[in-house]
């Protein structure tokens, strides 16, 4: 994936190069889109996006999601570090 305006810089991190692109896509929008909200807010979101990614044949192996994880937080600024173990943190608490 080239670098572009609208592109964030993560999803051209060497970590995600073999990463397909519609799922950096997803990762980057459920990122995006996670920030800011409370825990219950962040379960009604992600319960969605994760029936959404099932519909659509999105499976994460763990590496992929290890090397999404780490590719976003190295570009991360501190508040938003914060804001992504938020998220990490609930997703691992509502998981199955």
């Amino acid at each position: 994936m080239k670098p572009n305006q609208s592109t964030p810089a993560w999803m051209t991190d060497p970590l995600v190069r073999d990463i397909p692109e519609k799922k950096l896509l997803f990762l980057g929008q459920m990122f995006s889109e996670g920030q800011g909200k409370n825990q219950k807010e962040m379960m009604s979101f992600l319960m969605p996006m994760l029936k959404k990614a099932k519909q659509e044949n999105l499976t994460f192996t763990p590496q992929e999601m290890s090397a999404a994880i780490a590719a976003i937080k190295k570009h991360s600024t501190e508040e938003e570090l914060k804001q992504i173990d938020k998220i990490l943190e609930k997703s691992k608490k509502g998981g199955h």
